[in-house]
């Protein structure tokens, strides 16, 4: 018997395959393609499982790089600062000044608050005006227990 007898012998009828070889017309039984439920359900729950392990771990690399861009920038802004007194003998009126002086090229956004908005501490000396300090506005607590506006 040649292939092309073979291919004309077999057809597909639904799921099952009609095999025209055999004599009393017996269906081989194809196994239907597709998951079953349990399979779908063991699936999702080996996900899920592993969501719950991941998640945490993710939430707290990602709270771990805002304090360290937080802790950067402050570490810039601070800079800045003492640079333009260096040159200038008196502190900034605001930080934008330092963005007019080219000190630095922009005011950086706060990661934790979204916004360049910053508590601008002035000098301890009461004789003197401008920016000696800052800080982050924003009152959240910090992975190592203390607060951000301490910063």
């Amino acid at each position: 018997m040649g292939l092309s007898s073979i291919v004309q012998s077999r057809f597909f009828s639904g799921h099952h395959l009609v095999d025209a070889d055999q004599p009393d017309g017996h269906f081989i039984r194809l196994r239907e393609r597709g998951f079953t439920l349990i399979e779908l359900l063991v699936v999702m729950t080996i996900i899920a499982i592993l969501l719950t392990i991941v998640s945490p771990r993710y939430f707290t690399s990602v709270d771990r790089a805002k304090e360290t861009v937080l802790r950067q920038n402050l570490g810039i802004l601070r800079d800045a600062i003492d640079k333009y007194y260096a040159d200038t003998g008196k502190y900034p009126a605001d930080l934008n000044q330092l963005v007019e002086d080219r000190y630095i090229r922009a005011v950086p956004v706060d990661p934790i608050t979204g916004e360049n908005i910053w508590v601008e501490i002035p000098p301890p000396d009461p004789e003197m005006e401008g920016v000696f300090d800052v800080h982050t506005i924003s009152d959240k607590q910090a992975l190592d227990g203390t607060f951000y506006e301490k910063w």
